[in-house]
């Protein structure tokens, strides 16, 4: 293998995203530790888009956006672990800006 980094172009309506943090465990706002086994309803997360297909129409690398984990195609690149889905999986984009949106922000 060669020992400089790969570059990836993903293809029609795919998204490359990065997950923040570890996948498993969160911290809820008041400092509690939740572990990943605990039992919780489904549960959207955020993630950082780092790449997107030629046809993707509504995002772009470096925004974030809303999406469920389940059933989504895993990649580790670098050592680093991505999701790979459509852009009609995605639920919602943050922007810094609430020009359009519903006034709440990150």
């Amino acid at each position: 293998m060669p020992d400089h980094p790969l570059s990836i172009q993903m293809l029609h309506d795919r998204i490359l995203i990065r997950l923040p943090g570890s996948p498993g465990e969160r911290t809820s706002r008041g400092g509690i530790l939740i572990p990943a086994t605990a039992e919780v309803a489904k549960r959207l997360v955020w993630g950082e888009v780092h790449g997107t297909g030629q046809h993707v129409r509504s995002v772009k690398t470096g925004d974030k956006v809303l999406f469920s984990p389940e059933d989504q195609y895993e990649v580790e690149i670098a050592g680093d672990t991505y999701l790979v889905l459509r852009e009609r999986d995605l639920q919602a984009v943050a922007h810094e800006t609430t020009s359009g949106g519903t006034g709440l922000y990150l």
